[in-house]
């Protein structure tokens, strides 16, 4: 090769390397893992693939959300707020009443019979939301990204009955203290135990019952076990999407603005979700087994009755509900 032939390469190649080096470096994208305590399959779990999908088609790939099912990142229901806060985990998917134990006002769903309905809620949630998402804020440095209702509470059982004293002293699992409290002030009596214990327990005897809803039903094959569903709706809980601030933070504005208007948007197709999650998964029980039993008005107006002390109770630890449930109160037409 003549050494004019050499130098002319040297040169190209000199000046490639420059205007490669002038190019914009394709940045890697913010990759966020989210814990999720529920199984695969369980519509929340869906809820949260389905919302990662449209972040990362919408941010053109460059915020990644990787949902983390069935307590693989091995934190516990309760431990899902603390995990996002301490920057453990940057993302989860956390049922708010299993937070109590950190933050009482975090119960306010839970306080027995006070929400019927979906509609019920988003009453609630009208004047309570904005104070979650202000102590999620504020004391646990976490955005509440969107927000999803569990279906209707039910009652699960292998005794059949249409008498309040027919339930006494029957050992019921509930996956939060007031689900617990509810259950054993209106006779039963109330264990508080992780969801990934209650097949073990169902099995070896150490509970007789659960109360929860269907979609749990489904998910851990109470046909296996129970033989009775009452739709006693009880109490209610929600489930919230949250992010770290320090990880939300690191993304790039018109992001955030992409992540919290597809959040805004699916929000209420999620709750709807949640509507038909019941009803199928009522089928799929009944389908395999399990026999529905009313729940008479008699013996309705006892359970609220024994339960009704739990609200006193609730307010004592959590002062700061009153207002909001005065006016949640107001609104429904209630005393």
């Amino acid at each position: 090769m003549t050494t004019c032939r050499r130098k002319l390469i040297a040169t190209i190649l000199a000046g490639a390397a420059a205007t490669l080096r002038s190019l914009p470096a394709t940045a890697d994208p913010i990759q966020l893992n989210m814990a999720d305590v529920l199984p695969d399959g369980n519509f929340m779990v869906q809820n949260a693939k389905r919302f990662a999908e449209e972040v990362a088609k919408e941010t053109k790939g460059e915020v990644i959300i990787n949902v983390r099912p069935g307590g693989s990142l091995g934190f516990k229901g309760p431990e899902q707020m603390r995990a996002v806060r301490d920057g453990m985990v940057p993302m989860a998917d956390i049922l708010l009443s299993q937070q109590i134990g950190d933050e009482p006002i975090f119960g306010i769903e839970g306080v027995p019979f006070l929400v019927n309905s979906q509609a019920d809620l988003r009453a609630l949630h009208k004047f309570a939301r904005p104070e979650l998402e202000k102590i999620a804020a504020t004391k646990y440095n976490q955005k509440i990204l969107y927000m999803v209702p569990s279906p209707a509470q039910y009652l699960f059982l292998k005794t059949k009955t249409d008498k309040l004293d027919g339930l006494k002293n029957l050992k019921i699992h509930g996956a939060d203290k007031m689900t617990v409290d509810t259950v054993s002030s209106i006779g039963m009596a109330g264990v508080l135990i992780p969801f990934g214990e209650l097949i073990p327990a169902l099995a070896s005897g150490r509970v007789e019952g659960v109360a929860t809803s269907a979609t749990t039903g489904v998910d851990a094959k109470f046909w296996e076990f129970l033989k009775y569903v009452y739709p006693t709706n009880h109490t209610w809980s929600t489930n919230m999407v949250n992010i770290n601030l320090n990880s939300w933070k690191k993304i790039p504005a018109h992001h955030q603005k992409t992540i919290e208007t597809i959040a805004a948007r699916l929000e209420p197709e999620f709750w709807a979700v949640s509507t038909n999650a019941d009803v199928e998964s009522l089928k799929k029980l009944t389908a395999n087994g399990m026999e529905v039993v009313p729940v008479s008005e008699a013996m309705f107006a006892e359970m609220r009755k024994r339960a009704a002390p739990l609200l006193e109770e609730y307010l004592k630890r959590a002062p700061a509900a009153a207002p909001f449930l005065k006016d949640y109160q107001e609104s429904m037409g209630r005393k």
